[in-house]
């Protein structure tokens, strides 16, 4: 069943001067993730992102990875996430994350196709480069699924202007070098990315990797048009709080920022 659409939702918010609040949910780790999912929008998530599980997770730390653990041990897999997202329907926009070897194992156009019927509007892909991009894209295009780009601490201004140019929806701020997880402080880096992606871009720019608490929410609002939790949350889940525990958290951060 379709959802709301990423790019056109973000877009209304930020032109409303809404703060944009993405958590991040790990697809699969717990048998009521889905309501994990409805919980969040109904504390006040703009959208979600549905991580899928892979073995090699290169930009996530030891709590993405022992949740993507768990959910592969549960028998996860790609389809059967989409599969379940297409019976659903949500709130708001859903956003998957990956990795490209799960949507090659799928084919670019089987995976596209079923992630449109599942709702999908938008995608992170986070070993996928700008270079390599475009297979991918013009598929991912053509199906309505925005591909979401990220630009590092570390990436030039010139290519900065690049990768704001192809991404959709969004433009992810990568908040400090290193992999997901929670961190007690944010680091220096933050607002220069924010800055150089708003030359860049008209685009909503959403900050992620690190922000962990509704202090650094509030940090991140500040300077940038949205915010993206992941590990704190998964934290949580892994905790065994499950779907109230991520709403009263999600609804924590809404309110900071």
């Amino acid at each position: 069943m379709s959802a709301p659409d990423l790019a056109t939702t973000l877009a209304a918010a930020k032109a409303s001067g809404r703060k944009i609040l993405i958590p991040y949910v790990m697809a699969g780790m717990t048998d009521d993730w889905i309501e994990v999912i409805h919980a969040a929008f109904a504390a006040g998530a703009d959208a979600v992102e549905v991580g899928l599980p892979f073995s090699d997770p290169i930009i996530d730390g030891e709590v993405i990875q022992r949740a993507a653990i768990a959910s592969l041990d549960r028998g996860t897999t790609a389809p059967s996430v989409l599969a379940q997202l297409a019976a659903e329907v949500f709130a708001g926009p859903i956003v998957v994350m990956t990795y490209f070897n799960v949507i090659s194992h799928l084919g670019i156009e089987r995976f596209c196709g079923l992630a449109k019927e599942a709702g999908v509007t938008g995608a992170i892909i986070a070993d996928l480069s700008l270079e390599e991009i475009g297979p991918w894209a013009n598929v991912g295009d053509a199906a309505g699924i925005a591909t979401v780009m990220l630009v590092a601490p570390s990436t030039p201004v010139s290519r900065t202007k690049l990768i704001a140019e192809r991404s959709r929806g969004f433009v992810y701020a990568v908040a400090r070098m290193g992999v997901t997880g929670v961190r007690s402080e944010l680091g220096g880096d933050m607002e220069s990315v924010v800055g150089k992606i708003k030359e860049a871009s008209t685009l909503p720019v959403c900050v992620g990797i690190g922000v962990s608490s509704p202090e650094q929410a509030t940090s991140v609002a500040a300077v940038a048009d949205g915010v993206i939790v992941g590990s704190a949350l998964v934290q949580r889940l892994l905790d065994g709080q499950g779907p109230q525990g991520a709403a009263e958290f999600i609804a924590s951060l809404r309110q900071a920022i």
